[in-house]
């Protein structure tokens, strides 16, 4: 229960809670005109809801409860502050703040969050940050931080993401890395990984595929290579594989 008096009004099945306006410093303001609405619009609740909807209804107050300490108040008025005010927000206890202020803070302020605790945080930094900047969270402990570096990041960069410990992260990699990198990946692990690394090498390449232990790695493979290295896959133990040789040659 929020400072204000609050009770509880229950509507069926719903526990609604709903301020006292007897003790609300805007019930000769705000309140006749509408723009809050006791269980509805209402700042003195704990209810993001109604805190969500006195906001919108009054921006212009928001400045007043940055410093507000509940949570999901000082969540909710992140985007109606002005840049000033945001700064005293940087370092705010409650991830979810923090996260709404990584959205909101010019990109000159992003990177005071790149080694912030929370993932989310750092997930907002590796979307937001100038590409030319990610490099600096190529060593992130999250691999959902890095995966959105790898969809990011200059492509020269990508080099340096060719053997990350997660299969996520090298599949962003393969989708972009530029035309004749590719085969710097046919041996990794995963074959997911090697399956995109398929389609994307050269012909002469994808030669090296044709033994892969992935039977998709391997259809990619015989559907790509040059003719005059089928022959030795006539008599291939797949029949899918056989079929496409039979077809490629007869081509």
């Amino acid at each position: 229960m929020r400072e204000g008096g609050a009770v509880q009004q229950e509507t069926e099945d719903i526990s609604t809670p709903v301020g006292d306006c007897a003790s609300c410093p805007y019930r000769e303001t705000l309140l006749t005109t509408g723009r809050c609405q006791p269980g509805d619009a209402c700042v003195q609740v704990a209810s993001g809801r109604q805190i969500y909807r006195f906001f919108r209804n009054n921006p212009e107050l928001a400045s007043d409860y940055a410093a507000d300490p509940f949570w999901e108040t000082r969540a909710i008025v992140v985007p109606y502050l002005p840049p000033e005010k945001l700064t005293g927000l940087l370092d705010d206890p409650d991830p979810v703040v923090r996260r709404a202020v990584a959205r909101a803070v010019p990109i000159t302020m992003i990177r005071h969050f790149l080694n912030d605790s929370d993932r989310e945080v750092r997930i907002i930094v590796a979307e937001r940050l100038p590409a030319g900047l990610l490099v600096k969270l190529l060593d992130d402990p999250d691999y959902f931080v890095r995966q959105r570096v790898a969809e990011r990041v200059p492509v020269g960069v990508l080099r340096h993401m060719l053997h990350d410990r997660e299969e996520l992260v090298r599949k962003a990699v393969a989708e972009r890395l530029p035309s004749g990198w590719h085969a710097l990946m046919i041996n990794d692990p995963s074959p997911e990984v090697r399956r995109i690394v398929a389609q994307k090498v050269s012909p002469n390449q994808a030669v090296r595929l044709l033994n892969d232990d992935d039977l998709i790695v391997r259809l990619t493979a015989v559907e790509r290579v040059p003719a005059e290295a089928l022959r030795r896959l006539k008599n291939d133990p797949d029949p899918d594989v056989r079929d496409i040789v039979v077809r490629r040659l007869q081509q």
